[in-house]
């Protein structure tokens, strides 16, 4: 007689032990999540001692789960098995992932070496990323010396080959770095003078987390390549076989953008060309080889602003279509071959095959993360279903997400993990494949495709304003068109060219009517919705509602869902009282960006700088932190003309047509077409909600015509007061100098205040001792890059401030600043309280 606990339950496993599996498939997701909140890295032995503990609970279930009914104690743990099994596969990874981080950190760059003129012989790993200021570059290093001494580092950097004057201005660039680098490809053996150091990121709240993404990609040291006349000449020592892969995407990119019109540097190679095809080529290049970097900026915003960004890269979607219509084809082909089919059936070799082929290209289109995971789930899916086991789908899905989590833990940080499994979870939930199956005609398969296309909607709507902060309210319209003209015709059309190379100019083709569409959708009034962040419970609960509200279920069970989507949908973060304001210092790098805030008004104080021609402050740190917040800006004051102060004000300006403008900008000036500039003069004064503002500087003949000698941008930097009712005070001091400084304290200027912007980003040109005697700040704010070739803040200047007692917090070290008028003794950092072990600790001065 068989026994009941033992008989085989869903699965194929026994019936005591199947439900443990979800358990601990539940178990490994959660323990990977846990270890991604560590602020701090534990010694390895504490690992190791968790590891040996997390087996023994695992253990005890796989006994009690093959003899049920051998003691009460047994059966009592069986029945605690789901918890056990789950505490252990948490406690496992957790584990785990703290051991793979600790053995990562210990290859990390030595804070001796950082800013140090390293010789260093590597291959090209990726292919090389050109742009208009230069080439940037992955190397794996092979050799490095210090002065002629072997030195070890990092086993992968990436550094930037600049070719023209324009460079970031928080990278230690000298000015030597002027010569156009050479042609670089994948899998050349290079002999380098390196300038290195840690990876290092701005970090704001609702930012994009750039030290994470390096750890992932396995990056440990960024820098540039030194070329001056001084240092030795860059050599090129060979050309390998090394990295194949890459070689073979850079030509295939290359190829693409020259047949289309386009350099490698986005700029038109024909005269007389087609702006329009040759930016549509760079969406070409990135569908074939996985090069985002290839899409112009614009269209990156059109098509987030539509909803379809998903699909111009190498997407899951992409790799998905692609396994299945390689798995067609090979069941197609292995059917003519009856040795073949009595060897292998050709349904198991039509799934090996398609999961191979998948791997092959996403191997081709770069390897992403979000190529990693797809593979990772099919592959999981295909062993399932070679096993010829049955599981139900919740317990497919939870397998493929620790399997994904397995190989990537860090994957739980990233948008585009929670967007691939909610989507195919609701897809699994909500059984669209049997809709198609049973429908009939061409109509009733439109409708299964419509409605699947609905259920993904509902179920990423209001994850997407979780993530992102903002609803493309035309994406399922966009998408109902984009999705299946790109994944059917538009991507074959495209990686058919590496084939037959006019195939690109087909898919060229094919892709202008869907860009004009898009810009069509994109210019309706409300076509995207921005909304200020949820915190993590009311988002959550708001993706719980969309669920709800795509599960097939009556209508009054669906309804229930409006109230968890409602707390997301009208959140407001909290505003100062009436009578206070807070100040938010950004985190831009080698610039100035002050966000002030008051009950009702809303006052931002330059707008950082212009890292590049593509990208800037605004673009890049200050429009998402407005838009995440909620804020609509009623004064843009920059203090003077200085790319890195007033480098992002354009793109903030088109993201809030409704704000003013004022500062210290000559006529004649860019800005000054894009929005009339209201001068800033000493004695303006005004009131916002019981808050004082007050400008200080500069007075009306400073920058009068006329003089004998024009007056720096500097001198001229708008300083402004900001009051409290209860008399708490901040001074934002621009770029004044020891001069300017000076005459404040001479005139009698109302320069006390709690806290301080360091004038000129602690430059020793500032921050006079009768200054900062008058000021008597309790905290001063310095806005520097990390390891900026200025050498900001300087060391006497830091040391007038530490003889005050006063309280110095840099940019690099702290992220974003917030303060606050109602507690002025009180700096609050983003790194300390966002502090996650990979992220780089710049340590204080003197440590």
């Amino acid at each position: 007689m068989t026994d009941p606990d033992r008989a085989p339950g869903p699965g194929g496993l026994p019936r005591a032990a199947a439900w443990l599996l979800p358990a601990l498939l539940l178990g490994l997701v959660v323990g990977a999540a846990l270890a991604l909140q560590q602020p701090w890295l534990w010694p390895p032995l504490v690992y190791w001692a968790l590891l040996c503990c997390a087996l023994v609970p695992a253990a005890c279930c796989a006994l009690a789960a093959a003899r049920p009914r051998a003691s009460r104690w047994a059966w009592a743990l069986v029945m605690a098995s789901p918890v056990l099994a789950g505490g252990s596969g948490a406690a496992a990874m957790f584990a785990v992932c703290g051991l793979r981080a600790s053995g990562y950190m210990e290859l990390a760059l030595a804070p001796a070496l950082e800013g140090r003129d390293i010789r260093v012989t590597g291959l090209v790993a990726a292919m090389p990323q050109t742009h208009a200021a230069g080439t940037r570059l992955r190397l794996a290093v092979e050799t490095a010396h210090l002065q002629g001494a072997p030195v070890r580092l990092p086993p992968l950097v990436e550094v930037a080959w600049y070719g023209g004057a324009l460079r970031g201005a928080d990278e230690a660039v000298d000015a030597d770095v002027q010569r156009r680098p050479p042609t670089v490809r994948a899998g050349e053996r290079w002999d380098l003078t390196l300038r290195l150091k840690a990876p290092h990121g701005l970090y704001n709240p609702h930012g994009f987390d750039y030290e994470l993404w390096l750890w992932e990609q396995g990056v440990q040291a960024t820098g540039y390549v030194r070329t001056g006349p001084k240092d030795e000449a860059p050599r090129r020592l060979a050309s390998t076989w090394c990295y194949p892969v890459e070689q073979l995407r850079q030509s295939v990119r290359d190829t693409i953008l020259e047949r289309l019109g386009r350099s490698a540097q986005g700029a038109e190679t024909a005269e007389g060309g087609d702006p329009g095809r040759a930016r549509i080529a760079g969406v070409v290049a990135a569908l074939v080889t996985g090069d985002q970097r290839a899409i112009d900026r614009a269209d990156w915003d059109l098509f987030r602003a539509t909803g379809v960004a998903h699909l111009m890269s190498i997407s899951g979607l992409h790799i998905t279509l692609f396994a299945w219509l390689a798995a067609l084809l090979v069941r197609m082909l292995w059917r003519r071959s009856a040795r073949l089919c009595l060897a292998v059936p050709a349904p198991s070799a039509a799934l090996v095959a398609g999961v191979a082929l998948a791997a092959a290209y996403a191997l081709f289109s770069g390897w992403g993360v979000p190529a990693q995971r797809t593979v990772i789930m099919l592959a999981s899916v295909a062993l399932l279903q070679l096993s010829g086991r049955r599981w139900p789908w919740p317990q497919v899905w939870l397998l493929a997400c620790a399997a994904v989590v397995l190989v990537d833990p860090w994957a739980l940080a990233q948008a585009g993990f929670w967007l691939s499994f909610v989507a195919v979870g609701m897809l699994f939930a909500t059984n669209p494949v049997a809709d198609r199956a049973s429908a009939s005609g061409a109509i009733g398969r439109f409708h299964a495709l419509l409605r699947e296309q609905w259920v993904v909607t509902l179920a990423l709507t209001p994850l997407g304003l979780l993530l992102f902060a903002q609803v493309p309210l035309l994406g399922f319209v966009a998408n109902l068109a984009a999705i299946p003209w790109v994944t059917l015709v538009v991507t074959p059309l495209a990686l058919g060219g590496a084939l037959w190379a006019p195939l690109w100019d087909l898919a060229a083709l094919s892709l202008q009517p869907l860009m004009a569409w898009l810009q069509w959708l994109a210019q309706w009034p409300w076509a995207v919705l921005f909304l200020p962040a949820a915190p993590l419970w009311a988002g959550s609960a708001a993706v719980l509602g969309g669920a709800l509200l795509a599960l097939r279920m009556p209508w009054r069970l669906r309804l229930l869902a409006l109230p968890l989507l409602w707390p997301a949908l009208c959140w407001q973060p909290a505003r100062p009282p009436p009578g206070q304001f807070d100040l938010l210092a950004a985190d831009v790098g080698q610039g100035g960006a002050v966000l002030v805030r008051t009950a009702n008004h809303t006052l931002l104080y330059d707008a950082g700088p212009r890292f590049s021609r593509e990208s800037d402050a605004g673009q890049r740190v200050l429009v998402p932190l407005l838009r995440a917040l909620g804020e609509r800006v009623d004064l843009l004051m920059l203090s003077h003309r200085d790319a890195d102060h007033s480098g992002g004000a354009a793109a903030v300006l088109a993201q809030q047509p409704q704000a003013a403008l004022s500062g210290s900008i000559e006529a004649g000036h860019a800005l000054q077409e894009l929005r009339p500039v209201q001068p800033c003069l000493a004695g303006q004064r005004w009131e916002w909600d019981g808050v004082r503002f007050e400008l200080l500087h500069p007075l009306p003949g400073d920058a009068a015509p006329g003089q004998r000698r024009a007056p720096r941008p500097n001198a001229l930097s708008c300083v402004l007061r900001i009051a409290a009712a209860g008399a708490p005070a901040a001074l934002l001091a621009g770029d004044i100098e020891a001069a300017q400084e000076q005459a404040l304290v001479a005139r009698g200027a109302a320069l006390q205040a709690d806290l301080l912007l360091v004038p000129h980003h602690g430059s020793k040109t500032s921050s006079s001792p009768a200054f900062l005697d008058a000021v008597r700040p309790r905290a001063a704010l310095v806005q520097a890059g990390y390891r900026n070739r200025f050498g900001h803040p300087a060391p006497e200047v830091l040391r007038r401030y530490q003889a005050r007692g006063i309280r110095v917090l840099e940019s690099a070290r702290c992220g974003a600043a917030s303060w606050s008028s109602a507690r002025p003794g009180v700096v609050a950092c983003a790194r300390d309280t966002g502090r996650r072990y990979w992220q780089h600790r710049v340590p204080p001065r003197g440590e």
